[in-house]
């Protein structure tokens, strides 16, 4: 089953501004926490940028976002807000909408490169850099009742969540051979820790592991996830009709780059072992396509929401140097077409 985030979090910030006229030296597609610090590099460089934000990011089920200093405990909404209304205080834009094509545009007379963007709704803007920070999509397994405890009881990730599911009856539901470390990292959690296999292999080392960890390992395949009486997660049925009690699930999913509309930018795409797929990128989240960048979740799925903002500070800071070099050019193109000396020196 996929696990998408499909209600907007805007929150009061609502409104969304216009596209700029005219072609703009940076679009950000994402508005998350890599977008728009990205985006703040670039306004706070007095880039003119505009961040295209379908509202669909990836933690909106989470009730806070935890491992990130100062904002440990702040909703992932109020950091989203926030940032927003910081990358608009350096007269940078958030728009509202889904980019259905992204693709490279005839360059400028001066031969600096140009994208055109569109919008679902028909809209489009210009644009001389891309920064792509679409995040990810988590795909879950195929389990009855799994999808709706996403982000409160089944969790992912022991970094972002443990601390709230400490000392908790935890079932870790093997999703492949990286689940075997998730096992031991939530074992720092609890004592109370059960591992199913669910047709997944383990073998003689790792079970003697587990036991000398008290780790409980379960073959039969579980079926359904069980809920009590007030819908909250109660445990797992197996196979067998018994019901194991846990109270916290955590299951590593198949993490998957969002990828739709950028496919006319012609990104290489790199499978991920044990994780998923995501767009291959290299220093300071640039790509092999010239003029586009990649940073956060997209390319680095397990990026926690601090390195997601640095990677799209970074490539920000790597676009901004690469802008100034162009329109440095084209400033020396445009003087030597006055003097030829001055190039020829």
């Amino acid at each position: 089953m996929t696990q998408e985030t499909q209600r907007p979090l805007f929150g009061e910030d609502s409104a969304s501004d216009a596209l700029l006229e005219g072609t703009v030296d940076a679009v950000v597609i994402g508005g998350g926490a890599a977008g728009l610090n990205g985006a703040l590099i670039l306004a706070r460089s007095r880039r003119s940028v505009v961040v295209i934000d379908s509202g669909s990011p990836r933690n909106a089920p989470a009730e806070a976002v935890h491992g990130f200093i100062v904002f440990d405990g702040t909703p992932p909404s109020e950091i989203l807000r926030q940032g927003r209304g910081q990358v608009r205080q350096y007269g940078g834009r958030v728009v509202h909408g889904e980019v259905v094509a992204a693709e490279s545009a005839a360059p400028a007379a001066d031969g600096d490169l140009r994208f055109t963007v569109t919008l679902a709704d028909g809209r489009s803007i210009t644009t001389r850099r891309i920064l792509i920070a679409t995040g990810l999509t988590d795909v879950l397994p195929q389990l009855p009742g799994l999808a709706e405890h996403w982000g409160h009881s089944v969790v992912h990730c022991p970094y972002c969540h443990g601390w709230e599911v400490r000392d908790e009856p935890i079932g870790v539901l093997a999703t492949g051979p990286a689940s075997i470390g998730h096992a031991l990292l939530f074992r720092q959690l609890t004592e109370d820790l059960t591992y199913f296999t669910h047709g997944t292999d383990l073998d003689t080392d790792n079970r003697a592991r587990f036991a000398a960890r008290g780790i409980r390992v379960i073959d039969t395949p579980v079926t359904e996830v069980v809920n009590d009486e007030d819908g909250a997660l109660a445990g797992v049925r197996l196979a067998d009709g018994q019901i194991v009690a846990r109270r916290v699930l955590a299951v590593g999913p198949q993490m998957q780059a969002r990828t739709q509309g950028l496919e006319g930018l012609g990104l290489p795409v790199q499978d991920l072992p044990n994780m998923g797929r995501g767009f291959a990128s290299g220093t300071a989240g640039t790509t092999e396509v010239p003029g586009v960048w990649v940073a956060g979740n997209a390319t680095d799925p397990v990026a926690q929401v601090g390195a997601s903002a640095a990677a799209g500070a970074l490539a920000a800071a790597d676009i901004n140097k690469m802008l100034a070099i162009a329109d440095t050019d084209a400033a020396v193109h445009g003087i030597a077409e006055v003097n030829p000396k001055v190039a020829t020196g």
